[in-house]
């Protein structure tokens, strides 16, 4: 992979993402195999939005997971019916409800009973009627997650504590046809055994709620927490043993007759490109300072956010970091930092690497996953990284206009 992204860095420049599309598309068909069938996969569009990655992994796809209105018409350019998209997140536009339901997507996620009776609204006024699912926030998560969405207040979903008198004012909306129920409360958790325990939770909490409806659902969403590891001796989530732990749970919840029907999504994103992706950066400049070996790069936090620790990290940690133009240099302490006009802007601290000199290419691992849309690409107006992808082992430039977020702008290049 290594010659590979040089030859990357070399023929399209620096600062560059590259998505190996063949190994993201290979994990998204082990994920779907991994349980027996037992559940779809649904990709949450947030973890990297891409063009091209979206178009090539949605044939192994149930559903695509929007955050957005704009998100939603991505998951459509890429060739994913309207039925099989959903659209979750706190604070949708009252634009973006209406949107998504003339669009006629697959289900709407409720997340508070203010933007149910927005949908419900629009709805009767257009003589249709939306399915949706409705998001918990359940009392409990497990530790050993990266971070916790549930077991506290939170803008995300009707706390489990107000099944009992949310849930019957939703039913009674018109318009809307509520069709099961999202719980995702836990995010890049390496620990087989806190996944299989969530999902424990997941269950209960969805009885819960069917006992109260009544309904017998059609889709059940898991938010999977799967994680990846960034930080070298962080031991990667052991998927394998994830079916013997989880796979009893789930088979004891189609054992009952109100569940006997219901799909099961994992709704993920980050374990399936995380892995997959590298940010590049060129070193442009060098010094010594008060006894710390500097090195200044092309790429900082404008390009790549989390790995300079500015993304929910309390302490910011070095990430694994190669040196690709010289690998078999004498290794030393060296603090990279990137090219925006301000202290704070450090990719890694006394990182131990093969000597670093002015043009070597450096690269980030574990990139493919909230990178490049994830990061203040417009601060102090530097070059905005390019993006490409390998894709049956060829090199293509997929880099996203610049107004990335305008649905409605011309398309990547295509050339896959």
């Amino acid at each position: 992979m290594n010659t590979q992204l040089l030859k990357a860095a070399d023929r399209f420049g620096t600062p560059a993402y590259v998505y190996d599309l063949d190994a993201i598309l290979a994990r998204t068909e082990l994920l779907s195999d991994l349980f027996g069938g037992r559940f779809g996969v649904s990709y949450a569009i947030k973890a990297n939005p891409n063009a091209a990655l979206l178009e090539t992994i949605r044939p192994a796809l149930s559903t695509f997971d929007a955050s957005s209105l704009a998100e939603v018409h991505r998951a459509l350019k890429a060739g994913m019916a309207p039925e099989r998209i959903t659209f979750s997140g706190p604070a949708k536009r009252h634009a973006e409800i209406a949107g998504a339901i003339d669009l006629r997507i697959g289900e709407l996620v409720i997340e508070n009973i203010h933007e149910a009776r927005q949908a419900s609204e629009h709805a009767v006024k257009k003589g249709v009627v939306q399915t949706a699912l409705v998001r918990i926030n359940p009392l409990e998560v497990p530790r050993r997650f990266g971070a916790s969405m549930g077991g506290t207040s939170s803008q995300f979903g009707i706390d489990e504590e107000c099944l009992e008198t949310d849930l019957p004012i939703l039913q009674a909306l018109p318009g809307l046809d509520i069709v099961g129920f999202h719980i995702y409360s836990g995010s890049n958790c390496l620990h087989a055994e806190a996944i299989a325990e969530n999902f424990a939770i997941f269950v209960n909490v969805f009885r819960k709620a069917q006992k109260i409806t009544g309904i017998y659902p059609e889709r059940l969403v898991f938010g999977s927490g799967f994680g990846v590891p960034y930080l070298p001796g962080d031991a990667a989530l052991d998927h394998v043993a994830l079916p013997a732990l989880i796979n009893p749970i789930i088979d004891s919840l189609k054992s009952e007759p109100a569940f006997q029907n219901a799909s099961c999504n994992l709704e993920l994103g980050r374990w399936l490109v995380g892995p997959c992706g590298w940010l590049l950066t060129s070193v442009i400049s060098h010094k010594q300072s008060r006894g710390k070996a500097i090195r200044m790069c092309d790429a900082g936090f404008n390009n790549h956010l989390a790995a300079c620790g500015m993304m929910g990290s309390v302490l910011p940690r070095n990430w694994v970091i190669e040196n690709l133009s010289n690998p078999m240099g004498a290794p030393s302490k060296h603090t990279l930092v990137g090219p925006l006009c301000t202290s704070i802007d450090r990719i890694a601290k006394d990182v131990e690497l093969p000597e670093v000199r002015v043009g070597d290419v450096l690269s980030i691992a574990a990139s493919g996953a909230y990178g490049l849309t994830a990061s203040p690409t417009q601060f102090i107006s530097h070059p905005y990284a390019k993006e490409i992808v390998i894709r049956h082992g060829k090199l293509v430039e997929a880099t996203e206009p610049l107004q990335y977020h305008s649905y409605d702008r011309s398309d990547p290049k295509e050339a896959l």
